[in-house]
């Protein structure tokens, strides 16, 4: 039997991918993790399979979960919300595979940061304003971070930023990037993107925390900073097209 970590996508069952479709449909077993992945994305489970909630279980359930199904040869969807290899939570997970000698794959998703980009109709990589997006997080109440993986030291980059887990955090959010970035950068908040209550709050540093408070948005939220965000209308056009740069697939100069 194998183990798939599927990548549920954002939240709208319609972005996930086909392999992943396919997979759940064969799947005799198939845990998914309900706070993040809503029910329809499993909705296409194999009748009389085994669909759990994996929410309110514990590391040591799951796994429980798996080694059953292994006893008896079935395989099994392990669903997680966006792509599993960005804060999944997978890597415990496959630790313990390996030592029960289980076999797994991966099926990557749509993550978050790239729905919430193709609902604002925007790229986060701007020629000349921000080539670069950085995929942090805050602390808070989950694991710490790394020594110098400090939302200061990624702001000295001016790179667009995704910030997960940082809704309650916004103050120390304003108070560290605004010396890098200015008061007056663009931030968006991104709620549950793809999801049918999906929430999209535009603003500046300075003001995106009266904003969020005033939606009452707690949890569920990404968090895009830079100025790559902003309605910019004067930008160089990226060289890929351009037709006095050649490439080896236009290896001429058009005139």
């Amino acid at each position: 039997m194998t183990v798939y970590f599927i990548g549920a996508g954002p939240g709208d069952p319609e972005l996930l991918t086909l392999k992943a479709q396919r997979i759940i449909s064969e799947c005799p077993v198939c845990l998914y993790a309900g706070s993040l992945v809503p029910a329809a994305v499993v909705a296409g489970a194999p009748d009389g399979a085994l669909v759990m909630d994996t929410a309110p279980m514990t590391l040591d359930d799951t796994h429980a979960q798996i080694a059953v199904a292994h006893a008896k040869g079935q395989d099994v969807a392990r669903v997680h919300s966006g792509d599993p290899s960005l804060y999944g939570a997978i890597a415990e997970q496959i630790r313990r595979l390996k030592a029960d000698g289980i076999d797994y794959q991966i099926i990557p998703g749509v993550p978050a940061y790239a729905a919430a980009a193709a609902a604002l109709g925007q790229e986060l990589t701007v020629p000349e304003i921000a080539q670069s997006i950085v995929l942090t997080r805050m602390s808070m109440k989950s694991t710490s971070m790394p020594e110098g993986e400090t939302l200061e030291n990624f702001a000295r980059t001016g790179a667009t930023l995704a910030i997960h887990l940082g809704i309650r955090a916004l103050r120390e959010i304003e108070r560290v990037l605004t010396p890098h970035y200015g008061a007056d950068c663009p931030v968006v908040v991104a709620y549950r993107a793809s999801w049918p209550d999906e929430v999209f709050l535009r603003g500046t540093l300075s003001e995106i925390h009266a904003k969020v408070r005033a939606e009452k948005i707690t949890r569920t939220a990404l968090i895009l900073v830079g100025p790559a965000l902003a309605d910019i209308k004067d930008f160089k056009d990226s060289a890929l097209y351009d037709p006095q740069i050649p490439h080896v697939l236009r290896p001429k100069v058009l005139t």
